[in-house]
């Protein structure tokens, strides 16, 4: 049954829920509405106010399917804002959904611990040639056996027109029809769970889209005027209505779907000065007290770098948040391949083999310093925090689609220097996340897509081309900004597929051998020594002159990594430990042999910390 328990507070929850037995219960907040009616499979019913702006009715006679949405007095109708499907277009009625008529086949499932956590992130809609769950749910078996552990979906709530990234939500409970029904995304997961896979999603809650939301015209409160996000209109989460709307949509999405965690976008936009207790930090502690039965992985994007929320308890367990996403690994490991140089990328040009040393040993690589970029001090230290409050990445969503052609790491660097940095990136301690088809080297584009209409459609399209239009690869080049694909075009969404038929040429087999070795690693050799990582486990031992060599101070035993990211060989020291991996048997023996690392490669290996205080001593 789609039913919420209720808080400490008894707060009101929004939308509508099937209660069973024909009935069902319809809650709008809507304290500037005046009179709201209920129309219902074409009959009105008055929605009387109950108390603090809400309007409720209950119903005995209704049946699941049913079709429905609210009149304001003007007699505008209006989808339910907690729509939980819709029964066409987004600006449509809604649906009243039965969420018991599902039979999960794995209802004992509780997810995995957080150290085994290996991140695949897809885009559901061209993860696949059909783009829907179903298909999805046919491919659960390939990353099973290539070594993933999580799942983790791009944002699925009811997004305006048929393509989309879905960061620009509107109905945030109802799962996008392009995608398939309710049950298709429930079957999916479910699916997932009985190959030991766990899934997350990532969910928008610092803004609404710009097209097909009508709150502001029945409930205003829910958005501050005065202040603005990149996005549309910033949220007013100290009012309790709109405080619930979010940490349903949370324990929605974890109940009723069985999601086993979720990835909040760009908290940054998030601002919450007026609460007592600000929303996210409700949200985490609501989850985890009602949960603390399941392994539930919450992560944040932060591109402000601090802490707060990923600090660890006196025993170093998890508290609120279980990760942040590491953009600074990411930032310096792509400058570091690929010579750029140009936005955030101009915080990473001076000291950047110190950087990415230090984004492996401490976590983020600036920590109060000044960016170049942004020209003020970001970030807050971070080595106290162990290796596992970090999830790295060299590729995702935003890095490649964010960029003019959606181009993958694989096009603007060698293979050899992907391949270190996967090795890198696989092999830490960190929690891992891969981008769709970059298990076998996937080289189609992730472009920025859309499906707006009309004036919309042509401001999103020319403030695309302006975004790039300041980079030195476009300047004074006109001619070059007109070949940035347009969003809206149906071809730069099918551009965007990946390219399954990979899995059979040579060189996507390589890949994909590669990578599972990567991944089977992972859980054998580094799996074991994270539950019990704390600290200031990390520590740089050399960054220069294209070296950069880390280790760690794990659960009883010491990580060790080394890699050369230069064009040419270097002097190096040898590491300490069995050497789990090595770009070659030829760079392992250079090494040892010789203290000289070849160009593109690394060397990974573990020892105990007495075997290495011996060596000390020695």
């Amino acid at each position: 049954m789609d039913r919420m328990a209720q808080t400490t507070d008894n707060a009101p929850h929004w939308g509508a829920e099937y209660l069973g037995a024909g009935r069902a219960r319809f809650r709008l907040w809507a304290p500037e509405a005046g009179q709201v009616r209920l129309r219902i499979e074409g009959r009105e019913v008055e929605m009387p106010a109950v108390a603090e702006g809400w309007c409720e009715c209950t119903l005995d006679d209704v049946s699941p399917g049913a079709s429905y949405d609210y009149l304001l007095e003007n007699d505008q109708a209006v989808p339910d804002p907690a729509s939980r499907a819709q029964k066409g277009e987004l600006t449509g009625p809604s649906l009243l959904v039965d969420h018991s008529e599902y039979r999960w086949q794995h209802p004992d499932w509780r997810g995995r611990p957080w150290e085994e956590t290996v991140y695949y992130e897809l885009h559901v809609g061209t993860f696949t040639p059909e783009g829907t769950f179903d298909a999805a749910r046919s491919r659960l078996e390939h990353l099973r056996d290539l070594g993933i552990t999580t799942i983790e979906l791009m944002p699925v709530g009811h997004f305006p027109g048929t393509r989309g990234w879905g960061y620009d939500p509107i109905l945030i409970y109802a799962p996008h029809p392009t995608y398939g029904t309710p049950n298709a995304l429930k079957a999916f997961i479910d699916a997932a769970h009985g190959l030991g896979l766990s899934v997350v999603l990532d969910v928008v809650y610092n803004h609404f889209g710009p097209e097909g939301n009508y709150l502001s015209l029945y409930a205003p409160e829910f958005f501050h005027p005065e202040r603005q996000t990149p996005w549309g209109g910033a949220i007013a989460y100290e009012k309790q209505a709109v405080r619930q709307f979010f940490i349903d949509n949370a324990l929605y999405w974890l109940e009723v779907y069985r999601f086993d965690g979720l990835r909040f976008d760009a908290i940054d936009h998030i601002r919450d000065d007026e609460s007592e207790t600000e929303i996210l930090v409700e949200i985490a502690r609501t989850i985890r007290a009602r949960h603390p039965e399941r392994h539930i992985h919450l992560t944040t994007e932060d591109n402000r770098n601090i802490t707060g929320l990923v600090e660890r308890g006196e025993a170093g367990e998890i508290v609120l948040i279980s990760g942040e996403w590491n953009d600074d690994f990411h930032n310096v490991a792509h400058a570091v391949a690929t010579g750029e140089t140009e936005g955030y990328y101009a915080d990473f040009v001076e000291r950047h083999w110190w950087r990415l040393a230090r984004s492996l040993a401490e976590g983020f690589a600036y920590q109060g310093e000044v960016s170049a970029h942004g020209g003020e001090a970001r970030g807050e230290p971070s080595a106290h925090l162990p290796p596992t409050a970090f999830v790295d990445f060299i590729q995702n969503h935003d890095q490649i689609g964010n960029r003019a052609f959606g181009e993958r790491l694989i096009d603007l660097t060698s293979r050899e220097s992907v391949q270190a940095l996967m090795a890198m990136l696989l092999l830490s301690p960190h929690i891992p996340l891969m981008f769709m088809g970059e298990e076998w080297g996937e080289t189609r584009p992730f472009a920025f897509f859309t499906d707006y209409q009309g004036e919309l459609a042509d401001a999103v399209r020319e403030g695309r081309r302006k975004e790039f239009a300041g980079f030195q690869s476009f300047h004074g080049d006109e001619s070059s900004l007109k070949r940035v694909p347009d969003p809206n075009d149906p071809k730069t969404f099918e551009a965007s597929r990946i390219n399954w038929d990979c899995l059979t040429s040579t060189e996507g087999k390589e890949w994909l051998t590669f990578t599972r070795r990567l991944l089977r690693l992972r859980q054998e050799r580094i799996v074991p020594l994270l539950a019990g990582a704390g600290p200031y486990a990390g520590k740089i031992e050399a960054a220069d002159d294209g070296i950069v060599s880390v280790s760690w101070r794990l659960d009883g035993a010491m990580l060790h990594m080394i890699a050369n990211f230069d064009g040419g060989q270097r002097i190096a020291r040898p590491i300490a430990g069995e050497i789990i991996h090595a770009t070659s048997e030829e760079v392992a023996r250079s090494l040892i042999e010789e203290e000289v690392l070849p160009a593109h490669s690394i060397v990974v290996a573990v020892g105990s910390e007495r075997q290495e205080l011996v060596a000390s001593d020695e």
